[in-house]
């Protein structure tokens, strides 16, 4: 079965199926969020720049599974997503719109995997009460205010405007200058091949298209990180991506296995890919995604027999 949902965006905003086809609303652009399956529901958080674009492979993927409905919405101030409606953006400010959009769908809770900033929101739902388990793939957040790392990853967002004023200057033309793939590619990927044309071109698209650059950035730079992980109530994943060269373990999960509960949460190491590894493995990211949630599954369901 296979759906779209509208999300709470203006009727004439929207465009039909969930291929994400869209439309301009004055200065905003939003889409049809990804919405395919049945069974349990499952929430996939993109990484900041990006869309719910680079979930496209995985989450056909858990759909196809038959076990699984999957939602993959753009979030607030990213390509395609609803207008933030605030001039500086937060986890916290993410979450809230992202909420809304569970609320809508009549979703009290759901398995929630994150990306990056996804990551970080994931955890920040956690904590609202939002989740049945969460997954953080190469989270954000794993940090305290003043903590070195984080003003490492806000250095290497600030060096990389040089490539978003060529992305809004040229466009997709931008892919055609020496070294594009490469320089496009070195934040997401191990390798330049990994990442196909169609995919790179929406990746420019997004860059261009992102407000969510300076509300965030300027914003991270007061915000401590994640300071409730060590109350994580339900079972945490962390998967850590070889070649991460964003947020490269162990200095930036370290936060993370040192907080996390060490009776509810795991973590896999995905060799050889990058900060976004749904480009190049998203069957291993689906096998990961889906070994997890189907451990879920299966000891909710003793839990439920036992006190039956």
């Amino acid at each position: 079965m296979s759906r779209s949902f509208h999300a709470g965006f203006p009727r004439g905003a929207l465009a039909c199926g969930t291929g994400g086809t869209a439309f301009n609303v004055g200065y905003m652009t939003t889409r049809d969020p990804i919405h395919l399956g049945s069974g349990e529901p499952v929430l996939l958080l993109h990484p900041f720049l990006l869309s719910q674009t680079v979930w496209e492979d995985v989450a056909q993927q858990l759909a196809d599974t038959g076990r699984y409905e999957v939602f993959a919405p753009t979030m607030a101030g990213h390509n395609g997503g609803p207008s933030a409606g605030t001039w500086f953006l937060s986890s916290a400010v993410l979450a809230d719109h992202v909420e809304q959009q569970m609320d809508e769908l009549g979703w009290e809770t759901a398995h929630i995997v994150g990306n990056s900033l996804g990551g970080w929101v994931a955890f920040e739902l956690e904590r609202r009460g939002r989740a049945r388990s969460v997954t953080g793939i190469a989270p954000a957040g794993g940090w305290t205010r003043w903590t070195p790392a984080k003003f490492e990853v806000i250095a290497k967002f600030i060096l990389g405007i040089p490539l978003l004023v060529a992305a809004w200057a040229f466009g997709p033309r931008v892919l055609h200058l020496p070294f594009s793939r490469q320089l496009a590619t070195y934040a997401i990927s191990a390798t330049p091949d990994a990442v196909s044309e169609r995919q790179l071109s929406a990746i420019i698209d997004d860059v261009r298209h992102c407000p969510a650059y300076f509300q965030l950035l300027v914003k991270a730079t007061l915000l401590h990180g994640l300071r409730e992980v060590a109350q994580n109530a339900v079972p945490a994943h962390l998967v850590v991506c070889e070649k991460d060269r964003i947020l490269p373990a162990p200095r930036f999960s370290r936060h993370f296995t040192n907080h996390l509960p060490k009776d509810s949460h795991q973590v896999t190491k995905l060799d050889g890919v990058g900060h976004v590894p749904m480009f190049e493995a998203p069957e291993r990211v689906t096998q990961v995604i889906t070994g997890f949630l189907d451990e879920c599954c299966r000891a909710d369901s003793r839990t439920q027999q036992s006190t039956g």
